[in-house]
């Protein structure tokens, strides 16, 4: 099914964005300019721009149009819920080192269905709180055959349209089903020193696999965070007494 024009707008600003045509804090074409560009009203601009925002890949600049966010954000491991936006949760990040092909652990390599001996490509993040403190410990694993066609996913720098995009528009796959998992473990040393925890201390661990529509898994992330930040609330329909 052809996408609709405020759809090939979007992604034809994440991939300039992504691409570094347009770094953070540049501003966007206007949205005159865009209409001019792809032959459309206003209001279809403003959908697009919507999007992006709700993504947190833009901010409105008052009198100014709009500009790719200067602090990068992401969400906690899972959580990520159709018809749940981007920013929904998210937090400032730091990266983590540069991302590597490894051999994950066995229970990334598990869900991720990978042959004994098989590496993934680890990329590593330290979400923060607002006070800038350490918050959650992310590693996303991304298996190989992803990461041939989504090469932005080895360099350093953070994707400013999101991995999840990146992948689904650079690949065509996107997730229709994710599982979350949730255990409470005691943390190891290094993720003592990244969070700054002091041993022994329980954290709460939350593993989330996405697939796509094939059943193949596109990424695996494990968060790790202290047992005194982790929380969860659920709310649902529940049947009436009958």
């Amino acid at each position: 099914m052809p996408k609709l024009k405020y759809e090939q707008i979007v992604d034809s600003l994440r991939q300039r964005i992504t691409d570094g045509e347009f770094p953070p804090g540049s501003t966007l074409p206007s949205g005159r300019d865009l209409c001019e560009q792809w032959g459309v009203s206003r209001a279809t601009v403003i959908k697009a721009m919507d999007v992006l925002r709700n993504d947190g890949v833009v901010v409105a600049r008052q009198g100014s149009g709009f500009s790719v966010t200067e602090t990068p954000i992401a969400r906690p491991a899972g959580r990520r819920g159709a018809g749940t936006a981007r920013v929904s949760g998210a937090r400032p990040f730091r990266r983590l080192g540069t991302p590597t092909m490894e051999e994950p652990p066995a229970h990334i390599a598990e869900a991720l269905n990978l042959e004994p001996g098989s590496h993934a490509l680890r990329r590593a993040r330290l979400g923060l709180s607002a006070d800038g403190a350490p918050f959650t410990l992310v590693n996303a694993w991304f298996p190989a055959n992803i990461v041939e066609q989504c090469p932005r996913l080895a360099q350093t720098g953070p994707i400013a349209e999101g991995t999840t995009h990146y992948v689904t528009r650079t690949t065509g796959r996107a997730p229709v089903r994710g599982t979350d998992t949730t255990t409470v473990r005691l943390a190891r040393q290094d993720e003592a020193e990244l969070l700054g925890l002091e041993l022994p201390t329980a954290v709460a661990v939350d593993l989330h696999v996405a697939y796509d529509r094939s059943g193949q898994a596109l990424v695996c992330e494990e968060g790790v965070t202290a047992e005194g930040l982790w929380k969860r609330v659920e709310n649902y329909p529940m049947g009436s007494e009958g």
